[in-house]
């Protein structure tokens, strides 16, 4: 167990990829997890689902199972979301799970642990339940100081009730800023009792690590971060939404990660009785049959990425195939669109050694190659893709791999742009049209 926050880092660094978990009285109506504030419950109604919530299919262990056979690393599971029922029991309030005799909190904890997971409790600030809300927190300052003393109230408890733990994941900032929520001396408390923890960025401090959500854009400067992503396109449980993303399209997302040495938290709202979805599970297990194969392509890998405007100190460009990450003298090529038999890639300023393909359906075999300068050219390849999710061509260099190209068919003798003369459009990690 790390012993500071800087240790800490170390392993979350490295971890990549991990499993989000929203569940909670949201789950039952399945709408999804603003259903509360979106459609204007009343908060006698809203407060009777907790005479349903049952959970009868939320299995821990199954759900940490899941975790690891999709190649993650940690999981973050919803302690209270913004609606104020929290997943576990508490002297502070009766909305709890107390009411089923069931602490899925500590059986979530206490299944990671079994299994190697690091985890990480979600706790939403904001409360829309208990009195005083953020509302009244706004408009009066005796209302405030008591809102305050609550959530503090609620966090220490969390934080000695499960310790230890490795991230405390804040969320529901609205309506205070880091002065509002007395936010140094809240992370100051929390850090009290357990010493190692990491926080994100969400009492409106800058935490331990940022948390773009729904964009995979590296922070610049950079520093260690967490992309937070659905699988479908809802947090929260919602009926209606069986958009789940391909493996492929999972594989696009932990390739950016690669590239920007950040991680990916990948969410799945379980339906109502507690059950992962199973087009969700079926999902993250094709992933992780890919990652075993092909996982030295996502897991340690270094800094790759691409100024479209200046060449800086960025190694990265861009493929219509797919994308590119980089570890150590090795370059892969994550052929999502699999070009054919023959093909090459231009601007590698590196001599290459070894080609080799890696797939989920067989050893990595050897490709036949030739180096003109900076185009390298792969022959003797399968017509067709060899890999349902995506095959990955390992390109070992002689040096860590630098790809350089311009806009232009040669690179200028000349200061020049690379892509964009102008200030870019192009959304962050998207290729040129």
């Amino acid at each position: 167990m790390s012993t500071t926050p800087a240790q800490s880092l170390e392993w979350f660094a490295k971890a990549r990829y991990g499993l989000f978990i929203h569940y909670g009285l949201y789950s039952l109506l399945g709408r999804g997890e603003w259903v509360l504030n979106r459609e204007g419950i009343p908060l006698e109604e809203y407060g009777q689902l907790a005479d349903r919530f049952k959970a009868e299919q939320f299995d821990a262990e199954a759900i940490c199972d899941l975790a690891v056979a999709a190649g993650m690393k940690y999981i973050v599971l919803t302690t209270m979301h913004h609606e104020g029922f929290r997943l576990y029991p508490t002297a502070l309030s009766d909305f709890s799970t107390a009411r089923i005799g069931r602490d899925l909190v500590g059986e979530t904890v206490a299944a990671a642990r079994k299994r190697g997971l690091r985890i990480g409790l979600y706790h939403s600030l904001n409360n829309w339940k208990d009195v005083p809300d953020s509302v009244a927190a706004v408009e009066d300052k005796v209302a405030y100081e008591k809102f305050i003393s609550n959530t503090f109230a609620r966090l220490r408890e969390l934080v000695m009730r499960y310790n230890p733990i490795d991230i405390v994941w804040y969320d529901g900032w609205w309506p205070f800023d880091a002065k509002g929520w007395r936010a140094e001396e809240m992370n100051k408390m929390l850090r009290e009792i357990q010493p190692h923890v990491l926080f994100n960025g969400r009492n409106g401090l800058p935490g331990d690590f940022a948390t773009p959500e729904g964009h995979m854009s590296p922070p610049t400067p950079y520093r260690p971060w967490e992309a937070c992503m659905t699988l479908n396109n809802v947090w929260g449980y919602h009926s209606g939404d069986a958009e789940w993303k391909t493996p492929g399209q999972v594989v696009d997302l932990l390739a950016t990660a690669a590239a920007g040495r950040g991680n990916l938290l990948l969410n799945v709202g379980p339906e109502p009785s507690g059950a992962i979805p199973a087009d969700a599970a079926k999902t993250l297990r094709a992933v992780g049959r890919w990652l075993k194969a092909c996982g030295e392509a996502i897991f340690e890998t270094d800094s790759f990425t691409m100024n479209t405007r200046e060449r800086g100190n960025h190694r990265g460009d861009w493929c219509h195939h797919g994308p590119y990450t980089v570890r150590g003298n090795n370059l892969y090529l994550l052929a999502r669109r699999w070009p054919g038999s023959a093909f090459s890639i231009n601007g590698l300023e590196n001599r290459v050694l070894d080609v080799q393909l890696l797939t989920t359906e067989a050893a990595p075999v050897r490709v036949a190659f030739r180096q003109d300068g900076r185009r390298v050219t792969f022959t003797g390849l399968p017509a067709q893709s060899p890999d349902a999710v995506c095959p990955v061509l390992k390109i070992t260099c002689d040096s860590p791999a630098t790809l350089y190209l311009t806009g232009g068919l040669r690179v200028p003798a000349a200061p020049h742009p690379r892509y964009d003369p102008c200030e870019s459009e192009l959304a962050p990690g998207h290729a040129p049209g």
